[in-house]
């Protein structure tokens, strides 16, 4: 019944008696329905889950599906089981051997205690940390501490097959701590760590969610084009394509032949694009790859990364940030819901933090305020000896960093919602506000990290878009095309962007930007 009023979701401000009446019937009817299949529903949606595709190695359990069961695997004692993963770790002596191995599904390892009477013994003093293996064996209560089952393999019914063997003398990932520095120059091996592994497992969860959400309102996924020739942001710090032909020594850049017939870039955003779409079939979303050829070497800056950029129809700013929000702690909720272990390890080994924060942005609404009101917040903090700051925030500035986290973690203690920016702060295509002096923006910051979403009214009124676009600079003829928005049918909408890599940092609480995306590219790195 809750998918039919999800669906039905609007962040409009206003719905007509009709439609009430037409969403109540639609519950009624969905509700009937889902009664009817919900057992049928459930039975399918478990068995899907646990399949496999894996003819080649004669079927296998996925290591998740044993370990992290309501039951600790308790169920499975005594039942034959087929697991296929990678050594962690490997101790041979000449009546057993102990392995502890790691399919990827989950951080943890399960044990597997192997004697003489399996196939395959005598091949297990050759290998070590990093070899393939398959294990066929019984499931047992486990005498360990740590864990509840594990793998013996004891009789000729049993075996261990090697799959793919390493050179323990040259295997780059022995069994110790490497820090994050080391695991970018072995980025192709990397997700075997326990810190990838956790990472990429959230981030999959993350991807799940965002889409989960925005189709479960109504929203229209649409893939955006990443080669462009307009500049979303009008900052000039973008990847020029061309097809690899150089123009000869003392040519003038003019007579080189453009292979789209003019300058073209990799996209820093898809938010132009997916607008035509939102003027046109309503509630839309993009999610995909942008870059920003800016020579920043930081924690918090890629070259290459994630956006998703929602798009919402006859909203204005309010609805945005209702939308924003609702966006956040639905994700917070949802790796808390579905990613609870690795949420502990993240706990245990990154930032002791993490699962408090996420319980807070999931539970507690965001305070609003305008831009105005936290610039006098800040200004009070540096006056009373409160704070130090390497920037003075000054009205018609843009908030820093530290700004930012000063607001989440000293004032509001959670995340914050900021509004109603000066005009010199943000771009072109942002709505003018009645004072003339700021725009109908809006970012959300959260704890850990300052702004985690950008976002804004969209300027639907042309001469006020033609205006803003020749203050800043740039040729409207360049833009014909999002300006006949505004010239045929327009309507007030607003948007926002939210930097994938960041939403992921949040939810594990990792530092730095460049482990939280699978192969990282910046300024001086392209490898892999």
């Amino acid at each position: 019944a809750l998918l039919p009023t999800c669906r039905g979701a609007t962040f409009g401000k206003f719905v007509s008696p009709v439609r009430l009446h037409a969403l109540a019937a639609s519950i009624r009817q969905a509700t009937t329905i889902a009664d009817a299949s919900s057992s049928s529903s459930s039975t399918s949606s478990s068995s899907l889950k646990g399949k496999t595709y894996s003819t080649a190695v004669g079927g296998r359990s996925r290591i998740v599906d044993v370990l992290d069961a309501e039951d600790g695997g308790f169920s499975q004692i005594s039942k034959r089981i087929t697991v296929c993963g990678w050594i962690r770790t490997l101790r041979a002596q000449k009546g057993f051997s102990f392995l502890k191995v790691n399919d990827g599904t989950t951080h943890a390892e399960i044990q597997v205690v192997v004697t003489p009477g399996a196939a395959g013994f005598e091949d297990l003093g050759k290998q070590g940390t990093g070899a393939s293996i398959r294990v066929v064996g019984k499931v047992v209560e486990s005498k360990g501490r740590g864990q509840t089952v594990e793998i013996l393999c004891d009789d000729a019914d049993h075996s261990v097959k090697v799959l793919g063997g390493v050179d323990p003398a040259t295997y780059p990932l022995a069994k110790k701590f490497h820090s994050p520095e080391f695991l970018r120059s072995v980025a192709h091996l990397r997700p075997r760590t326990n810190l990838i592994g956790a990472v990429s497992r959230v981030r999959n969860e993350l991807a799940a969610a965002t889409h989960r959400f925005f189709q479960d309102r109504g929203f229209l996924y649409v893939t955006t084009p990443i080669i462009t020739t307009a500049d979303c942001e009008g900052a000039g710090d973008m990847f020029r394509v061309t097809a690899g032909d150089e123009p000869q020594p003392g040519a003038s850049p003019k007579t080189a032949q453009e292979f789209f017939g003019q300058a073209s870039y990799l996209t820093v955003s898809g938010q132009l694009s997916v607008e035509n779409f939102c003027c046109a079939l309503g509630d839309v979303y993009s999610f995909g790859p942008t870059f920003r050829a800016e020579r920043s070497n930081t924690t918090r800056h890629l070259s290459e990364f994630w956006m998703l950029e929602p798009e919402l129809a006859f909203a204005d700013l309010h609805d945005n940030m209702h939308c924003a929000e609702d966006y956040v702690r639905y994700c917070a909720q949802e790796v808390l819901d579905r990613c609870a272990n690795d949420l502990k390890f993240f706990e245990k080994r990154v930032d002791k933090d993490v699962i408090s924060r996420l319980e807070k942005i999931a539970a507690t609404p965001f305070v609003r305020v305008s831009y105005t009101e936290a610039v006098g917040v800040l200004q009070d903090a540096l006056t009373r000896g409160d704070a130090t700051f390497e920037y003075e925030p000054k009205w018609g500035n843009e908030l820093q960093t530290e700004h930012e986290k000063y607001l989440t973690d000293r004032v509001y203690c959670g995340p914050a919602i900021v509004y109603d920016y000066p005009i010199e702060c943000k771009a072109f295509y942002m709505r003018l506000n009645d004072d003339k002096k700021t725009v109908a923006a809006m970012d959300v910051l959260v704890p850990h990290l300052g702004e985690l979403v950008g976002g804004s009214q969209r300027e639907e009124r042309l001469e006020v878009l033609d205006a803003r676009l020749e203050a800043a600079g740039m040729n409207k003829d360049d833009y014909w095309w999002y300006r006949d928005l505004r010239r045929y049918g327009s309507v007030p909408h607003s948007g926002f962007g939210v930097g994938f890599e960041r939403l992921v940092m949040l939810c594990t609480g990792v530092q730095n930007i460049r482990d939280v995306i699978p192969f990282p590219r910046y300024v001086g790195h392209a490898s892999f």
